[in-house]
C-alpha cells in the first residue's frame, strides 16, 4: 500500500514511462504545469489506485503531480 504523495508520482512515472514530463505555462502566465493529456493520466491513475484500495481515498484527494 502507498502511504505517500511521492510514492504515487514515483509509480505513475514508473507506470508511464512514455508520458511528456516537459511542463507549459499555466494558464494565469505566472507558473507551469504538466500537458493536459498528462494531468488527465495522472488523474485516472490515481482514481484507479483509489478504487482498488492500494491508496487511501484521503491520500487521492490531495495527491498532485
Amino acid at each position: 500500500m502507498m502511504t505517500t504523495q511521492k510514492q504515487i508520482r514515483a509509480a505513475f512515472w514508473a507506470a508511464h514511462p512514455a508520458w511528456m514530463r516537459v511542463k507549459i505555462r499555466d494558464y494565469a502566465g505566472t507558473g507551469s504545469m504538466y500537458q493536459t493529456d498528462t494531468r488527465c493520466a495522472f488523474v485516472d491513475f490515481v482514481d484507479s489506485l483509489a478504487r482498488s484500495g492500494q491508496i487511501s481515498e484521503a491520500l487521492a484527494h490531495r495527491v498532485t503531480l
